[in-house]
């Protein structure tokens, strides 16, 4: 089949290569000229796991292509997916000038049957403006071209979006029409054949399952935050308290992590959104709410221990930092826990030492190359020389099992701060580290 993607950010590449790898003709279009010159180079913007073999050995065997030319763009494929970027406005609802901009390009050129498909993620009632937009354009042109509008979001995990999307858990389509209904069904054979995963439904209740989805498991995760702050002032274990509510089917062990806080591009802004989007009908989604706020104090826990630590005397304090990315297998550093972290220690005065093994360059990207008190250190022990104290904030499988007598040597305070409970508390006690997590017993009390 041929399909035509717009955006080439992270959805876009992602779902390009993979219906590329299964036989299909895909053109990825975008109007950022210096991103797709370095596509068409075999340059790959993000970092994800596969993604850029997967691409580079589609674009040898002329499966995907990447190009500027939107007129070309829509003449190439009957699905035209939508997968461009949906910030955040000041308010917290989801800006869709660029998906509305998009269906209004499309309506423009399009001259024979088309399936707009919105793979962004959106509010519930965007399909209804892509297809106003579509309609008004076209009226103005004095033109009557038949297509359809549906809902197809995606359920990618950054760090394993190669494998979620050959291998779905389920893929959601949601239609107005029996027609476009078996066009989908097509389209994703390769993906659904040994067993049922698509699920046909109309197309608000697929707009809003995606932020359903996201949403239930943000709420997971300040679940478990809230706990372990209380466990800690119970005298708790929370990662005893973890395998014991694991173990019950009915909850099971994914997303119940405790930590430092959520990241990255989709759980913090599909929750504000959700929550805004129910103050537009009138409605208090007062636990969406809690869920943000929750998050955003949970940020601030690892300074608060480093800061109650030092008795807030941080002023010259060296600390290392391991883990810039909002969770491992990407270089994705938005919404970041270590932001918070790294942005209020050099406020207070102290000197942060920063290793990531993939978010360098996006560090550099966000802070420049010599920002003050910021150093980015290229290998994980660099970061620990001269420090006082070793600060963890990304659970890196590199950071899993590292050298305890070498840190106690480099440390000058023999003091680890995890904000992601990789360590037994008992275990760094005995060589003698002081150690400081989540949730846990506290033997420094």
């Amino acid at each position: 089949m041929n399909i035509t993607i717009f955006g080439s950010g992270y959805v876009g590449l992602v779902t390009g290569a993979c219906l590329a790898e299964v036989g299909n003709n895909v053109c990825c279009v975008d109007i950022d000229s210096e991103k797709i010159n370095k596509l068409q180079q075999g340059q790959i913007p993000i970092y994800e796991p596969a993604l850029e073999d997967l691409i580079k050995q589609n674009q040898s065997l002329g499966r995907i292509s990447f190009t500027t030319d939107i007129k070309a763009a829509v003449s190439h494929g009957m699905f035209q997916f939508i997968a461009v970027g949906t910030p955040p406005d000041e308010d917290g609802s989801a800006d869709l000038q660029y998906v509305l901009a998009v269906a209004k390009s499309i309506a423009t050129h399009m001259e024979g049957y088309k399936v707009i498909i919105d793979k962004s993620t959106v509010p519930v009632g965007t399909a209804d403006k892509v297809k106003h937009v579509i309609q008004q354009t076209q009226a103005e042109q004095n033109k009557a071209v038949e297509f359809d509008v549906v809902s197809n979001p995606e359920f990618l995990k950054e760090g394993s979006a190669i494998a979620d999307f050959m291998k779905p858990d389920r893929i959601i389509i949601g239609t107005d029409n029996p027609k476009t209904t078996e066009l989908l069904k097509t389209l994703y054979a390769p993906f659904n054949r040994n067993r049922e995963r698509l699920i046909a439904m109309d197309i608000r209740s697929a707009e809003l399952t995606k932020y359903a989805a996201n949403a239930m498991l943000a709420t997971k995760i300040s679940f478990m935050n809230e706990l372990a702050n209380l466990a800690e002032r119970l005298g708790a274990d929370i990662e005893n308290v973890r395998h014991g509510i694991g173990s019950d089917s009915r909850i099971g062990y994914q997303f119940i992590y405790p930590g430092c806080g959520y990241g990255g591009s989709c759980f913090p802004k599909d929750v504000k959104a959700l929550e805004r989007t129910a103050k537009e009908v009138g409605y208090n989604a007062e636990l969406l709410t809690a869920v943000e706020n929750v998050n955003l104090r949970q940020k601030q826990v690892l300074f608060t221990k480093i800061n109650d630590y030092y008795q807030g005397q941080l002023k010259g304090k060296v600390f290392a930092l391991w883990g810039l990315a909002f969770k491992p297998k990407t270089d994705d550093m938005r919404e970041a826990p270590s932001r918070v972290l790294l942005e209020a220690l050099i406020e207070a005065g102290a000197t942060v030492q920063a290793y990531d093994p993939e978010a360098l360059d996006e560090a550099k990207r966000i802070y420049g190359e010599n920002p003050q008190n910021l150093i980015f250190c290229e290998t994980q022990e660099a970061a620990l020389n001269n420090a006082n104290a070793l600060c963890i904030v990304t659970e890196w499988k590199h950071f899993w099992a590292p050298d305890f007598l070498m840190l106690k040597e480099k440390l000058i305070d023999e003091v680890i701060f995890d904000g992601r409970n990789l360590y037994e508390p008992k275990s760094l006690e005995q060589l003698g580290l002081k150690y400081l997590s989540i949730g846990r017993s506290n033997p420094l009390k």
